[in-house]
């Protein structure tokens, strides 16, 4: 990597015609500033029931779609059903059993159990169930208190292709913090006195069920609770200002993961499932899992060899081909998302998830 102002610089760090690391210094920021106020809840260490059952492999063995909601501000999960969204902590109490108080409690204290025996009940005594009604239906971030938000940069080869990125040798991993977590039909405050060139990247989220070190390719999914539609919101002149990408990838709100867990066994191959993005209902990405170039599983295997992620640990996989940095006009002539713009996420069978800009 050569010096700032010898050279230009893409999404990689490598180089991009007509772009220079000096232009990129003087249209955008060196810090990030604390005016964007965080769309994730702020909730304290959840509580375990005494001698709970146990068990990080059950909740990928439900066949259901379950959400984190805010409602009447407080947390609960609901469980997606054909007649509408189970409310778990009402329906507990109505039913007389323990529940887990939500995602994070579900995931990583291994309360799956509860949840598949309140699941099996409420199935059986269908009167005893407490819907959630439509207009109360708010989601919270698919997790708020995650150990770790491990992202992959330039995992597909048409988008390695756009942004002139060679192939990488390795899974390039980064990071974002519990600050940026947001939720489908959340909002996300630009931080414009630090950057101007937004960008969207719908991504695959993976969602871990129990602690995952060292494993391989072949047993790697079976540590994974499900699957979320995600968006790694991007500031590209903060991201792409020195060889680290940490200062535009994690300004508050800028991780939007939701609205659905969809479980394991729900997804049978996340390398097989279609990926869209849409900005105010015009397609901006259409594209395949398919074309990552490191699968799940041997992202998962990396990863595992790097560190140990926990249950409730969530990845993003990387995007497709589509992003406004890697169009070919100028950059300064791009039209840049901005305030008022609605942006949408959708994965084949996990949701759509969607933001609107401040």
């Amino acid at each position: 990597m050569s010096d700032i102002g010898n050279g230009d610089l893409d999404q990689s760090g490598g180089a991009e015609p007509g772009v220079s690391r000096r232009r990129i210094l003087s249209t955008t920021a060196l810090l990030l500033t604390g005016s964007a106020t965080s769309s994730a809840a702020g909730a304290a260490p959840t509580k375990v029931a005494a001698n709970p059952a146990r068990d990080f492999d059950a909740v990928a063995s439900l066949d259901e779609r379950i959400a984190n909601l805010r409602i009447g501000g407080e947390m609960t999960l609901g469980v997606e059903t054909d007649a509408g969204v189970i409310h778990v902590a009402a329906t507990a109490k109505q039913l007389g059993l323990s529940c887990p108080a939500d995602m994070d409690d579900l995931l990583q204290n291994g309360r799956g159990p509860e949840l598949a025996a309140l699941v099996r009940e409420a199935k059986s005594k269908p009167k005893s169930v407490k819907m959630v009604a439509p207009s109360d239906l708010q989601f919270a971030p698919l997790v708020t208190r995650p150990e770790k938000i491990v992202c992959v940069g330039f995992n597909y080869r048409k988008h390695a292709e756009e942004t002139n990125t060679p192939v990488p040798k390795a899974p390039p991993l980064f990071a974002k913090y519990n600050n940026a977590l947001n939720h489908h039909n959340g909002r996300i405050k630009l931080p414009t006195e630090a950057d101007t060139w937004f960008d969207y990247e719908t991504e695959l989220v993976i969602v871990f069920a129990k602690p995952c070190k060292n494993v391989s390719e072949a047993e790697a999914l079976d540590y994974v609770a499900g699957y979320a539609t995600g968006n790694d919101f991007s500031a590209r002149g903060l991201q792409n200002i020195t060889s680290q990408f940490t200062a535009g990838k994690t300004a508050d709100g800028f991780a939007p993961i939701g609205p659905w867990l969809a479980t394991r066994k729900r997804v049978p191959d996340p390398n097989k499932l279609k990926i869209k993005t849409l900005v105010n209902g015009e397609v901006r990405q259409d594209w395949t899992t398919e074309d990552m170039i490191y699968n799940c599983r041997r992202l998962i295997s990396y990863a595992s060899r790097c560190m140990t992620l926990k249950p409730g640990d969530v990845m993003y996989t990387g995007t497709p081909q589509g992003v406004i940095w890697g169009q070919k006009t100028p950059i300064d002539q791009r039209r840049w998302l901005r305030a008022g713009d609605i942006v949408t996420s959708s994965l084949e069978g996990l949701g759509d998830l969607t933001v609107t800009l401040d």
